[in-house]
């Protein structure tokens, strides 16, 4: 009889340990809009110091953190695109803001929808078309508003006029959202794949009035490149003896006329213009700091709630943005350049079960590479159709074989908006090749959309821009404030970038037969 038992026990044991290993984790994945990586504390960047946000250093220091993740496509949408297919821009059709993400190429929620998981994405969607392989949804309209926002919700009518309106603070309001749908799920014995997207800190930094007196009385350490850079750049850049310095890159100071933050804070009456752009920045980063105090306290808010719901230990969590931003680095606003603050992105996965807290991954990645590491995490295997890779062993502790030495960048909204021009680049761990090509790559729309070229000389168009190369080695010039293009030193390490960025863009599906006009300035000043 004892024998008996024994023997009922034992094998209710190893019933019990092989239907645990069927039970998939709970994957969350969230984003918030613009976070740069220097506006954290775990990345130890010029705002750490500050401790903007302690929630999500904690949950960094129990996770992994990769120091070397990057945008492919610096803009909300197309980044957003590349994070859903696992595709570059051109593969998945999605260039610019106006580019639509096809309802047939939703694959990251499909794939998971195949796994067994239950699908919600709720927050900033920004993809145009209705995200409809989501078993929920609940998403803001376009940017979507910082205050009483409407969302587009699943269930509500017919997309798109499905609208359904709260009160309140964005950041609170989609946590909010997000609570109640994990607190009523109607399939609670499926696992979950949760999209978790903030609007905040995206422009023009509408924070919460709670948040007005935080850091009111303190000084942001400014960016020695916000005053003085005499090495960076190129004609592409700056223009031939600085020609272009003042229609290049919306600013901080008053050096871009349309659009600078001197003007839309109005500082512009200090002593001098110096201090007119301190005063800018200080405003500036005060604000969007603000909206990230608001992320980083939601997000303490909605830990708690998994943790009190039993949720914690068998969950993954992402968190990352859809690019970085410029916070004064170059006398620049915005994103969209591939300088180091615009591409360079957080990413922290945090899961008890197999992430080894306190630890930290150099390789580099990408925004194409979080759909195939999700699958993976889920227990799928990667589409043949994704170009990203995915990053599960590394997550598990070991180093991935054949992973990339570098990752392919490309800009393609010429003047636009920010008046930055159209680029394409490689970056590896020590060095950064960029290539200025300054044109449109619509012909038909090129000369309509510019809003900054308003003077009787230029009739709001789209104008051409000088081609140009940058190069910058990142190991002795972090801060790329020196252009090494011309220097004899580099010559083979710029040769040998220049082959294999050659070799990515046919690899990757991102050259231009599609764009002769693009591809005759390549071929012309590809030797300069």
């Amino acid at each position: 009889m004892k024998l008996f038992f024994l023997l009922l026990t034992a094998s209710v044991f190893l019933y019990s340990c092989k239907d645990d290993k069927k039970i998939k984790p709970n994957i969350i994945y969230i984003m918030t809009d613009d976070h740069a990586t220097n506006a954290t504390g775990i990345y130890g960047g010029r705002l750490a110091s500050l401790n903007p946000t302690p929630h999500l250093d904690e949950l960094a220091r129990e996770g992994m953190i990769f120091e070397n993740c990057f945008v492919t496509n610096s803009i909300c949408t197309p980044s957003r695109a590349s994070i859903l297919t696992g595709q570059y821009s051109q593969t998945n059709g999605v260039l610019d803001l106006w580019g639509d993400l096809s309802t047939t190429k939703q694959y990251l929620p499909e794939e998971m929808k195949k796994l067994g998981y239950e699908t919600a994405m709720i927050g900033k969607w920004h993809l145009h078309n209705e995200p409809v392989a989501f078993d929920y949804y609940k998403v803001l309209q376009s940017q979507g508003k910082y205050f009483n926002p409407e969302f587009r919700v699943k269930g509500k009518g017919k997309w798109p006029d499905n609208f359904v309106k709260y009160e309140g603070h964005s950041s609170d309001v989609i946590t909010d959202q997000v609570l109640d749908w994990l607190g009523h799920r109607k399939e609670t014995k499926k696992p979950f794949f949760l999209m978790y997207h903030f609007k905040a800190p995206h422009d023009m930094f509408q924070f919460n009035p709670k948040y007005a007196d935080y850091l009111q009385d303190v000084k942001i350490p400014e960016p020695e490149s916000l005053y003085n850079q005499p090495n960076w750049g190129s004609e592409a850049t700056r223009g031939s003896n600085d020609s272009l310095i003042n229609v290049i890159g919306s600013s901080i100071s008053t050096r871009h006329p349309n659009r600078s933050y001197v003007d839309i804070f109005k500082t512009g009456d200090r002593p001098t213009e110096k201090e007119a752009t301190s005063a800018a920045y200080q405003e500036y980063l005060k604000r969007y700091l603000r909206c990230v105090k608001g992320v980083d306290d939601n997000l303490g808010r909605f830990f708690k709630y998994l943790k009190d719901n039993g949720l914690w230990e068998n969950t993954i969590i992402v968190y990352t943005s859809d690019q970085g931003m410029m916070l004064g680095e170059h006398d620049f606003e915005d994103k969209r350049w591939m300088y180091e603050e615009s591409i360079h992105m957080p990413f922290i996965a945090h899961y008890p079960k197999k992430i080894k807290e306190g630890t930290r991954s150099d390789i580099i990645i990408n925004n194409t590479d979080f759909a195939p590491t999700l699958i993976e995490l889920a227990g799928g295997k990667v589409p043949d159709y994704m170009q990203g890779k995915s990053m599960k062993k590394a997550l598990e502790g070991e180093t991935p074989k054949d992973w990339r030495t570098s990752t392919y960048y490309r800009y393609w909204m010429h003047m636009v908006h920010h008046d930055i021009p159209a680029h394409f680049g490689l970056r590896s761990k020590d060095y950064k090749l960029i290539f200025f090509y300054g044109r449109y790559h619509n012909l038909e729309k090129e000369g309509t959309l510019s809003m900054y070229w308003n003077d009787e000389n230029h009739s709001n168009k789209v104008l051409p821009t000088p081609a140009a190369w940058e190069f910058y080695d990142l190991k002795n010039d972090p801060k790329e404030m020196n252009n090494l293009y011309e220097n004899p030193k580099y010559k083979d390490v710029i040769e040998n970038m220049k082959k294999e960025l050659l070799e990515t863009r046919k690899t990757l599906n991102e050259e231009d037969q599609e764009f002769p006009h693009l591809q005759e300035i390549i071929d012309k000043h590809w030797n300069d």
